[in-house]
């Protein structure tokens, strides 16, 4: 069984079990959350999509930790102009488990 949800602005295929890093989230460390839209729910090898699912699907997961992502560098420059910029920039994210699907 898996099901496909949107939050942040980002979609994820999740999995009752799975850990997946989302958008921050807010709530603390063991708190229950309910993950955004879900777009698709598959049970059984049949899947349901679309506006059918109305409000009747649900994915919920506990908040595992808090955290930020790995380093990425911003680099920008004019060629012939003296112009160089170097940004760094940490994204946060929130680790969930995947507790529940229900649809």
């Amino acid at each position: 069984m898996y099901a496909v949800i949107e939050t942040g602005g980002k979609q994820y295929r999740v999995q009752p079990g799975q850990t997946v890093d989302v958008e921050t989230l807010a709530g603390e460390v063991g708190a229950s959350v309910e993950l955004g839209r879900v777009l698709a729910v598959s049970k059984d090898d049949k899947l349901s999509a679309g506006s059918g699912l109305g409000s009747a699907a649900k994915v919920t997961g506990t908040i595992v930790s808090h955290g930020r992502g790995d380093k990425v560098i911003v680099f920008k420059f004019k060629r012939k102009k003296q112009y160089k910029r170097t940004i760094g920039h940490r994204q946060n994210f929130t680790r969930v488990k995947i507790e529940e699907i229900v649809g």
